[in-house]
């Protein structure tokens, strides 16, 4: 099963406002020789995944080692390297933990996570967006959602990519928005567009998903 976790969410009308969430990719395989990709040395090592049953489910976990580290590397992203960090997720069945980060910002950043991940898994992509960059983003889209509302662009979400490719709005005026929000902001802001219905209330959890094979 794969878990993926909703965090800051505000419902306001229809409005909900996610920021970048922490969550599985899963099971694709890793690419050979993919750019701008790095392994810390933990990952040489093979480790099996941790499975724990509830609720009748055997659903898989993360061990203490990796969460601790990724734990300690999303304090410091967020805090001492806004600029360069992106983002995080969790890839349980191969144990290991994925980081994106802006690559030409802090080289600091880099000797952070090796120094931090000890023996736990840990790959580094790159990223094209920092978490400052993206918030700066996403305040400013908040900032003009009655605007947005005037001119008949319906935005339901609005959150930064855990992968730092961009700002992702969810609107139920796809096309409309696709038009007219570039037009405000400029064609080079960081903003993808994703078709979403309305919002429904729902606090931060962990949603469950079906395991789905290679």
């Amino acid at each position: 099963m794969h878990r993926v976790r909703l965090s800051r969410l505000l419902l306001a009308g229809v409005l909900m406002i996610s920021g970048c969430g922490e969550f599985e990719s899963a099971d694709q395989p890793e690419p050979p020789g993919t750019a701008g990709s790095w392994r810390t040395a933990g990952c040489e090592f093979s480790r099996a995944p941790e499975f724990v049953e509830r609720g009748g489910f055997r659903m898989p976990i993360t061990p203490a080692p990796l969460s601790a580290a990724m734990e300690r590397i999303e304090q410091a992203g967020r805090l001492r390297f806004r600029d360069s960090f992106a983002g995080l997720e969790v890839d349980q069945r191969r144990v290991r933990a994925i980081v994106y980060r802006v690559p030409t910002v802090s080289t600091e950043f880099d000797d952070f996570i090796r120094e931090t991940a000890g023996a736990a898994c840990i790959v580094v992509r790159d990223a094209a967006h920092g978490v400052a960059e993206l918030d700066v983003w996403h305040d400013r889209v908040v900032t003009d959602l009655a605007y947005w509302t005037v001119r008949g662009v319906r935005i339901v979400t609005v959150g930064s990519r855990h992968d730092g490719a961009g700002l992702e709005i969810g609107t139920r005026d796809l096309d409309k928005a696709r038009e007219e929000m570039p037009a405000r902001y400029g064609t080079d802001a960081p903003l993808i567009f994703v078709e979403q219905g309305p919002a429904t209330p729902l606090t931060d959890a962990w949603v469950v998903m079906p395991e789905q094979d290679d």
